[in-house]
């Protein structure tokens, strides 16, 4: 695996890398974000209550700093934090009348998990190689 990673940088480079994690990541944050805020008021019902939708929004909002600073170190805890993602999407697969929208959101957090990690990767191999 690592001889497969170092050939895909000296292929590719670090930079062109670097660049298309970082476009995964943000690609598949927002979508899971989206996914996260209109299930949180599907679950409702009546009656709007914020509660519901921060408790599941939350966690994803507090990566943003890391997201906009890239920061590699804030990239690889989204990563282990999109897991929770994962689990809570097959959860929700296994609710009658929920499958397809439990395996989308499952989907969109296992792309956010492997965006996250090669991004802190490749990141922190760019920032090593430049001296920072």
């Amino acid at each position: 695996m690592m001889q497969w990673l170092s050939e895909l940088e000296q292929r590719h480079g670090l930079d062109r890398l670097t660049a298309r994690a970082r476009q995964c990541v943000i690609a598949s944050f927002v979508v899971l974000l989206v996914l996260v805020v209109s299930r949180g008021f599907l679950i409702q019902g009546d009656e709007l209550d914020w509660r519901p939708v921060l408790a599941f929004v939350l966690p994803l909002v507090l990566f943003l700093p890391s997201i906009i600073g890239k920061r590699a170190r804030g990239h690889a805890w989204l990563a282990f934090v999109s897991l929770l993602y994962v689990t809570q999407g097959v959860m929700l697969a296994a609710v009658p009348g929920q499958t397809g929208r439990g395996i989308v959101e499952a989907a969109v957090a296992l792309v956010l998990f492997a965006g996250c990690m090669a991004y802190a990767r490749f990141r922190s191999r760019q920032q090593r190689q430049s001296g920072r």
